[in-house]
């Protein structure tokens, strides 16, 4: 059963092997004004993907309840002391009655200067701006403005309760005054992951290159790991995995929208890293579920930053493609019990029972702890609770020996030829957290090269 645990701490070293659409890519682009705003308003789940399709159509009733309810549990959050204020607006989706409505989630609350009334209030935020002569509040708000709305008045207002996902963030300082953060990743949204700090913020859009673990915009990587992941030898799944299993992934993706034919052609490691992932995610994930390094990325990308990729996907896609057939048949059985939770117990023993619920339990409080450490930027404490120097001292496994060994040093190497060339230039990596930590990790190699790596302080 501890081969749960196991299999998460492999997973936290493993690109989001995932495309992220950045603003410039859409067949109907996203107006100039928003590409910086584009990745709040998805990571945080106010618009679902109709966002690149419908963003100039006025807002809809539903749509602004969904952006208003995400705004209250956001607010509800910070632990800010309510108030008894009430009042009565007038709700519409005019751009008027949208800053009302939104408005009236933060008006139980004791912040500064919400008494002045929802336009003088939202527009001190920074949350609405005119053309110079008026605020068209009588307009009908177009669903992008809407969500740029809420979205700006989250992101205010955790800002001035200093609010905000920290992030496991060290900094290198090289020759010549270059500068390199280095943001450890854990690849899923979990514990109300969103917003990032401001601080953490202005690093990603003050960064010249923006570097991860994969180019999450190269569609030539991303459709080589896509091909990767399926049969292409005239066989399918049902001839490489025990029939009993093949039937349960098959019933287990149905929900999910995936037919038995889709099934069949994946590969079972390229199930099971799927299995895992879903396995990560619960009740607080946001509705679009966007993997953390996935928003650095589209935060970076909308604003025109350079993104790089240390590996490749073809490089990722090996890693597993190489495992042996038995080794991805027990991948996968692993991983689909991860996903089952106690649904996957039916035929256990009383005994067996009590083991399986415990090791489900140690699974989900380990990534629980993960993410709250990730979000007050408690390094010590990650690197106390990620075993990766026992696991690459006393392990065996045909899977982490390969994600462990080689992949540091190369990372590393990447690190010191940015910190080595010539100019001052400030970039960002961001890549799995278990590769930042332990004595074959980012940080410790960076400091035997000689540089000062340290960990940024908090806001």
């Amino acid at each position: 059963m501890k081969k749960l645990l196991t299999l998460l701490l492999a997973f936290g070293l493993l690109g989001s092997a995932v495309p992220v659409f950045a603003a410039e890519t859409q067949s109907e682009p996203i107006p100039a004004w928003a590409y910086g705003e584009v990745a709040d308003i998805y990571a945080m789940g106010l618009v679902g993907d109709e966002i690149y399709t419908d963003h100039s159509e006025p807002v809809t009733q539903e749509q602004l309840d969904k952006m208003t309810q995400m705004a209250a549990d956001k607010l509800a959050l910070l632990g800010v002391d309510q108030l008894s204020s009430a009042g009565s607006f007038v709700l519409d989706t005019t751009r008027g009655g949208v800053l009302n409505a939104l408005y009236m989630e933060a008006l139980p609350y004791a912040f500064e200067g919400v008494d002045a009334g929802p336009v003088e209030f939202l527009s001190s935020l920074g949350v609405i701006h005119g053309d110079g002569a008026d605020l068209a509040l009588d307009r009908p708000c177009t669903l992008l403005e809407a969500a740029s709305f809420a979205s700006r008045m989250i992101l205010a207002l955790y800002d001035g309760q200093n609010a905000g996902s920290l992030g496991l963030l060290w900094k290198a300082e090289g020759v010549g005054g270059n500068t390199l953060y280095l943001l450890g990743s854990i690849h899923t949204d979990r514990n109300n992951l969103y917003p990032f700090h401001k601080q953490l913020r202005d690093i990603i859009t003050g960064a010249e290159l923006a570097a991860f673990e994969l180019d999450f915009n190269s569609q030539e990587g991303i459709d080589e790991f896509t091909a990767m992941q399926v049969y292409s030898d005239g066989t399918t799944l049902k001839d490489h995995i025990d029939p009993d299993l093949y039937q349960e992934v098959v019933e287990a993706l149905a929900p999910l929208g995936m037919d038995e034919a889709a099934v069949a052609r994946m590969k079972p490691w390229a199930l099971a890293n799927s299995f895992t992932a879903l396995s990560m995610l619960d009740e607080t994930s946001s509705g679009n579920a966007m993997a953390l390094d996935l928003y650095v990325n589209a935060k970076a990308s909308n604003v025109g930053i350079p993104v790089e990729g240390v590996e490749t996907y073809a490089f990722q896609g090996k890693i597993f493609d190489d495992l042996s057939d038995e080794y991805q048949e027990n991948y996968l059985a692993m991983t689909l019990s991860m996903y089952l939770g106690m649904d996957a117990a039916e035929g256990l023993s009383e005994e067996e029972k009590a083991e399986y619920e415990a090791a489900l339990k140690e699974q989900d409080e380990a990534v629980d702890r993960w993410m709250e450490q990730w979000k007050t930027r408690d390094v010590e404490a990650f690197a106390n609770d990620y075993p990766k120097d026992d696991i690459q001292a006393n392990t065996n496994d045909e899977l982490n020996s390969k994600l462990f060994e080689g992949r540091d040093p190369n990372m590393i190497a990447w690190a010191d030829r940015y910190l080595k060339q010539s100019g001052s230039h400030t970039g960002l990596m961001t890549v799995g957290a278990g590769h930042m930590i332990g004595k074959t990790g980012i940080v410790q190699g960076l400091r035997d090269l000689g540089y000062t790596v340290e960990v940024v302080p908090n806001p």
